[in-house]
């Protein structure tokens, strides 16, 4: 079986498929903060006693605790169970949640008024732009798809003045929709900018 979490964004989320890839289990909650406190409970709902030999789990970029706190989880797991463990593209992973065969762009809040954007097409989906991390009106320029989904999605549609703006959250439910490069990452965090606290430096 194959277990894929994402905790990237507000939403926490979770999906269990068989060995044919058909999803046979999902919990998708938007729970605001506390994914260190719900996502292992939730897991266990979702596993009834089962065991995943393959785990996939949201890289990011996003939330830099939510990312972490997922991918803490996703490596203890991969340990107990013995299993392979690979990272996905949570913005990929929102894209999928659009309707297919247009180009989406994916947005997500980032720190400082900034978004993550990035922007996909075809089936399966494949990247057209590079992550971007920069203000609104900024990021408008860099995105030409008609419509944007995510949590940042209105902040740029209005930034850019035309588009659609869908306000959608990530689902692990989508993850096998991505194609293999989009979810063959490496298990750790895809940050689109430093993050703001920096160890000391030596004297």
């Amino acid at each position: 079986m194959l277990l894929a979490i994402d905790t990237s964004t507000a939403a926490c989320t979770a999906a269990l498929f068989d060995r044919t890839g058909r999803c046979v289990a999902q919990r998708d909650e938007l729970i605001g903060r506390g994914h260190a406190e719900r996502l292992v409970p939730m897991i266990e709902e979702l596993i009834e006693r089962r065991c995943a030999r393959r785990i996939l789990v949201g890289v990011g970029p996003g939330s830099f605790t939510g990312i972490r706190v997922g991918i803490a989880a996703a490596q203890g797991l991969a340990i107990g169970w013995d299993g392979e463990l690979s990272g996905m593209s949570s913005l990929a992973l929102l894209a999928c949640g659009a309707p297919p065969g247009t180009p989406v762009a994916a947005a997500m809040k980032g720190g400082h008024g900034e978004l993550f954007v990035q922007q996909f097409e075809g089936e399966p989906l494949t990247p057209t732009t590079p992550l971007f991390n920069l203000p609104p009106e900024q990021a408008a320029e860099q995105i030409s798809a008609e419509t944007v989904v995510g949590p940042g999605a209105a902040e740029l549609v209005a930034a850019r003045g035309w588009g659609e703006a869908l306000d959608s959250w990530p689902s692990a439910a989508d993850a096998l929709k991505l194609p293999d490069e989009l979810r063959s990452l490496p298990p750790r965090p895809l940050y689109a900018r430093a993050p703001d606290a920096r160890a000391k430096e030596a004297a």
